[in-house]
């Protein structure tokens, strides 16, 4: 999605890749059959769970082989590490359930809003208040000044709009029109940047692009969970977040996030909604990777040493068994609630604050 990745044969052969391949989601369909596909289940037992590694430290104070707890003085929550990646931390639960639900909203209705950009914005340009117009049921349409190149903060000028008209109606009047639902471009939502722009043609920050600061809540969120990352008498500085959203068959390919100054400082991601397979590998492809579970409210922070390696999120989990979202759920049963609810139920957010210089 973002950062250096590779491509071509090569990557079939590698260690991280075929890492990816054994946990991505693949669906058989019996010869003949009408019936849906069926889920090819995956041996998932290599794989970390640092939610057990938590309640087992809590129940006798061992962790397994490899793990470790790493004590920052003054931060109460839980932080677990690998002893084979140096400046990576593991921070289970760190969210409460109204916390995870405080930024799946968010995540959801402030953050892909203008000037922040979103994967629409170069072909529709700058799309305002979408979650509004999905719960409306509105369709976005061509705006009549669609030939308006910028307004007076430099930001690209609306050339799509939402509408109440239907869609049928609207495209045939306008045959040459592209015309989709606020819930389709929901749906297609895959990324969207806070504070300074990244832009992903030249891969790196463009200070002139309009933007927003990082909003203060979450700079304070950012500031608390990189503690244990920084050096003493240090504080994190969120300068930009990149928002991913993940629908079930979404994978976010091995990569490397390099583009920031100085990678002594953490990324700080968090994650929300489904369970997914987060792979940690090395600094080359061809070092076998670490998988472990990201649940809803885990944090990772990645500093120094482990800025340098290869990572990615192979797989999503949507089904009951794997989910484990119904507490999640449970907080979105409201009627106003019903779109995050829909939305969630299947799909994983994860929001990394970064300092850029």
């Amino acid at each position: 999605m973002y950062g250096v990745e590779a491509s071509g044969a090569e990557t079939e052969r590698t260690a991280f890749r075929r890492a990816e391949k054994r946990y991505k989601l693949y669906k058989s369909q019996p010869p003949r059959s009408r019936k849906q596909p069926v889920v090819n289940r995956t041996d998932l037992s290599d794989v970390i769970d640092f939610l057990a590694v938590l309640e087992s430290f809590e129940r006798d104070g061992g962790t397994p082989e490899g793990i470790y707890r790493f004590v920052c003085p003054g931060f109460a929550l839980p932080i677990f590490c690998l002893k084979d990646r140096p400046g990576f931390y593991f921070i289970p639960c760190a969210l409460t359930i109204e916390e995870q639900c405080y930024w799946i909203r968010q995540s959801l209705i402030s953050f892909p809003q203008p000037p922040n950009r979103t994967n629409h914005t170069a072909i529709y340009g700058p799309i305002s208040d979408l979650l509004t117009a999905v719960q409306n049921k509105k369709i976005l349409v061509e705006a009549e000044n669609s030939n308006a190149s910028l307004v007076d903060n430099n930001m690209l000028a609306p050339r799509y709009i939402f509408s109440e008209t239907s869609l049928d109606a609207h495209v045939e009047g306008h045959d040459s029109c592209k015309s989709v639902s606020a819930s389709v471009l929901l749906r297609k939502l895959r990324w969207s940047t806070l504070g300074l722009q990244f832009d992903w043609s030249k891969r790196n920050y463009d200070v002139s692009l309009p933007h927003n600061k990082i909003p203060n809540d979450l700079c304070l969120l950012a500031k608390k969970m990189a503690v244990p990352a920084m050096s003493s008498g240090e504080e994190f500085q969120p300068e930009a977040a990149i928002v991913n959203y993940f629908s079930p068959s979404d994978m976010l390919g091995g990569h490397l996030d390099d583009m920031e100054a100085d990678w002594s400082k953490p990324i700080v991601s968090i994650s929300l909604g489904c369970k997914a397979i987060f792979l940690l590998g090395g600094k080359s492809r061809e070092d076998m990777p670490v998988s472990m579970f990201l649940r809803s409210g885990d944090i990772i922070l990645m500093a120094g040493q482990a800025r340098e390696c290869f990572h990615g999120v192979p797989r999503i989990f949507i089904d009951d068994e794997h989910a484990e979202n119904s507490d999640l759920l449970s907080q979105f049963s409201g009627e106003d609630d019903r779109c995050f609810m829909d939305y969630i139920k299947s799909s994983r957010i994860n929001i990394n604050i970064r300092q850029v210089n």
